[in-house]
């Protein structure tokens, strides 16, 4: 037999660990090439994730790291707390995403103000150099903009990069 009639009980009561399970269309945010993602959910939980094979991009492939996704997001190992390791000291401790946020906002907002030039040579700069932006690979065009108007007219860095040239 080569159907139903070859199949054991057990085998007919199997189902693929995406039956039923709700799908978002996503990209792959590990470099720039952007890989079409297909995430799988049941229940507010997640099932698995697979390329997308209607993505013009990658026709359903992934790398090794997209590939690994899944096992990224729900390994029982994955910090999901935000930690804090002071200078000179070898311990970290768990703080509020608040607190984390408020430190790195007034970190780049003192060296900002520290390494800020307004003129060079009687000419208006009004830039520094002490502060970087490296962009993340899935940012649309208009985040894009935006970030580029926020860290170079509102803080006046000039290293500014995204992953999206690779």
């Amino acid at each position: 037999g080569t159907g139903p009639e070859a199949m054991s009980a057990k085998t007919r009561e199997m189902h693929a660990r995406i039956d039923d399970a709700k799908v978002a269309k996503s990209v792959c945010p590990y470099c720039g090439v952007g890989c079409g993602q297909l995430i799988y959910h049941k229940h507010g939980r997640l099932v698995a994730i697979e390329g997308d094979p209607e993505s013009p991009i990658s026709q359903g492939n992934l790398c090794p790291k997209g590939a690994a996704s899944f096992q990224l997001l729900t390994h029982s190992r994955r910090e999901m707390k935000v930690k804090y390791r002071a200078p000179r000291t070898s311990v970290w401790r768990q703080i509020s995403l608040d607190r984390a946020m408020d430190m790195v906002a007034d970190r780049v907002w003192e060296s900002r103000k520290r390494t800020f030039i307004r003129e060079k040579d009687g000419s208006p700069v009004n830039h520094t150099t002490a502060i970087a932006h490296l962009g993340g690979a899935t940012l649309d065009n208009e985040e894009n903009y935006l970030i580029k108007k926020l860290f170079t007219g509102g803080l006046g860095m000039v290293c500014i990069s995204n992953q999206a040239r690779i």
